[in-house]
């Protein structure tokens, strides 16, 4: 798996296919390229789509280095890994999906980079990105607990059960959760002019609804996927194929 370093760290990456139009693919929290876009079907179905998907794992993610400074984790940072990382592949402007915490990563890409963002999905993100989360000590304390016995909330066993069935290091992961999550202001949210879709499941609790990104978004457009709650939308096909339709469109 290749890399390059950004800020110093080392941030691993994967293009996926030998042709098509290249698309930036940026996971969610505790996941991986691999888990959160091979895995569930997603590379694929871009490839046959026409797209050249390119996974990046997320700094303390996957095979990228691990930092245990909860300073290093800010959104708008590892929003600047996938500039840094479009930087080293000689690419200019893509379409770039995002899911969860790589929704998050996403929005400060399109805010930060705008000139490098063609359109974007931001799945199983809605007006949390305005708020943030309440529970990032809670999942903090469940991931370094000394074991998921130790752990007693729901959301809390959730993640550390994620992150023990993926091995990641639950160390670095506990830095991530305490500052990934910042919170983007309504007036920025608005400064984001490229076509956007939010989709989030019509079961999840954890990403807020759809309209309060929508109604702020110039070019914003929303999907609910059906009957899905936050972990279960990651790889639906309803949510491939309109995101798939999506992309064709712009």
């Amino acid at each position: 798996m290749p890399s390059f370093l950004s800020d110093s760290i080392e941030i691993a990456y994967d293009i996926h296919g030998e042709r098509g139009a290249p698309i930036l693919l940026i996971h969610g929290f505790a996941s991986s390229g691999a888990i959160n876009w091979v895995n569930t079907g997603w590379v694929e179905a871009l490839k046959q789509a026409g797209y050249q998907p390119i996974t990046i794992d997320n700094r303390g993610h996957g095979r990228s280095r691990k930092v245990y400074d909860p300073r290093l984790y800010l959104a708008h940072d590892m929003a600047d890994d996938a500039a840094n990382l479009l930087d080293q592949l000689g690419l200019d402007r893509v379409p770039v999906i995002g899911f969860s915490m790589g929704a998050r990563i996403t929005a400060f890409l399109m805010l930060r980079h705008p000139e490098r963002v063609r359109c974007a999905i931001w799945g199983g993100m809605g007006g949390n990105l305005m708020t943030g989360m309440d529970d990032s000590e809670e999942i903090a304390k469940a991931l370094t607990a000394d074991s998921l016995a130790d752990v007693t909330t729901a959301v809390g066993r959730q993640f550390r059960l994620f992150a023990d069935h993926s091995k990641a290091d639950r160390a670095a992961l506990a830095a991530c959760v305490v500052s990934s999550r910042e919170p983007m202001r309504a007036d920025d949210v608005r400064r984001i002019t490229a076509p956007v879709l939010v989709a989030v499941g019509e079961n999840d609790e954890m990403a807020g609804g759809i309209a309060p990104l929508t109604d702020l978004l110039p070019n914003g457009e929303g999907f609910v996927i059906p009957k899905r709650n936050h972990m279960l939308s990651t790889g639906d096909p309803k949510f491939k194929a309109a995101a798939i339709k999506f992309l064709l469109a712009h």
